[in-house]
């Protein structure tokens, strides 16, 4: 199944597709745009945030897609993806399970992974598997260790009911739950906000299923440690290079947290993005030249 948009800023409109996962609870859809040529066997993966989408990757993805082709899900329960029939099962787990179907899918047998936040998460724990598929991999403003401040920030407004009577209201409340993200232009919010938003009966809604706060506020102190040890585990276990991206006002993810994956792991850098807190939004030239030059290097054309 295939659906066309039109194009932002001169960008061609991505091809959106969608592969059926399964869970313990059933069968669901998981909704992911793909840019540039289909029959490339360099894949590089761009996954979300928790309440984002993966549209929030459009302008890297079109940036890359001459050397890649680009790969965007919409995580379960987010954007244009099923939301699941039991919310416990929305946890790193099953989304590893569903992005291990989406690979299958691709027909390829390894992968380049750039994970913002949770999408960081589900990619480090990945990565730390037998036979993973993943070559190399960017972990933007996440580690194994979440500061707990940001965890209660999260769960604050994480689930909660809105409603807008105007896209634009949406437009403008999402820009302030992601403010940390940097200053973006008015047209830059529209465009990563847009598609996290929904009419439905005369309102603007936003399109994750509220349901994947349940998992997140039930986690323990018990369940968080071992959640911890397992992704220190998983970096430590990754052979392929890694670079963590940290915000330089980032409360998610500590200078000493990025020490320490230096030392844990197994060929982790390091770079920090001034007057940005969490996470780098990766629109800016310089950030998207960052990502190149780690995926692609210096001196490729990525055009």
């Amino acid at each position: 199944m295939t659906e066309t948009s039109a194009s932002t800023a001169g960008r061609p409109a991505p091809r959106q597709r969608y592969v059926q996962c399964a869970s313990a609870g059933g069968l669901h859809r998981i909704a992911y745009t793909e840019w540039g040529d289909p029959a490339n066997p360099r894949v590089l993966l761009c996954v979300h945030g928790l309440t984002r989408s993966g549209r929030d990757f459009d302008r890297l993805a079109a940036e890359f897609a001459g050397t890649y082709r680009v790969v965007c899900p919409d995580v379960a329960g987010r954007g244009l993806s099923s939301w699941l029939a039991n919310p416990n099962f929305y946890s790193v787990p099953q989304y590893v399970a569903d992005m291990v179907t989406l690979i299958a899918r691709l027909n390829v047998e390894t992968v380049d992974w750039f994970g913002t936040s949770m999408g960081g998460l589900i990619g480090l724990a990945l990565a730390g598997l037998p036979e993973t598929p993943i070559r190399k991999m960017l972990l933007n403003d996440v580690g194994p260790h979440l500061e707990p401040v940001a965890v209660q920030r999260i769960g604050d407004y994480l689930g909660k009911p809105v409603r807008f009577e105007t896209l634009q209201q949406g437009i403008d409340y999402a820009a302030l739950l992601a403010q940390t993200f940097g200053p973006l232009t008015p047209d830059e919010w529209r465009e990563i906000n847009t598609p996290l938003l929904h009419e439905q009966d005369g309102a603007w809604l936003f399109r994750y299923d509220p349901r994947i706060a349940q998992p997140f506020t039930a986690t323990t102190e018990e369940a968080a440690k071992l959640g911890e040890a397992a992704l220190w585990h998983s970096l430590a276990a990754f052979q392929g290079p890694v670079l963590v991206v940290r915000g330089e006002q980032s409360d998610l993810l500590s200078r000493e947290t990025v020490a320490k994956m230096i030392e844990t792991g197994r060929a982790v850098s390091s770079a920090e993005i001034a007057g940005v807190g969490h996470a780098p939004a990766f629109l800016s030239a310089d950030q998207i030249d960052l990502a190149r030059q780690f995926f692609i290097g210096p001196a490729a054309d990525a055009s």
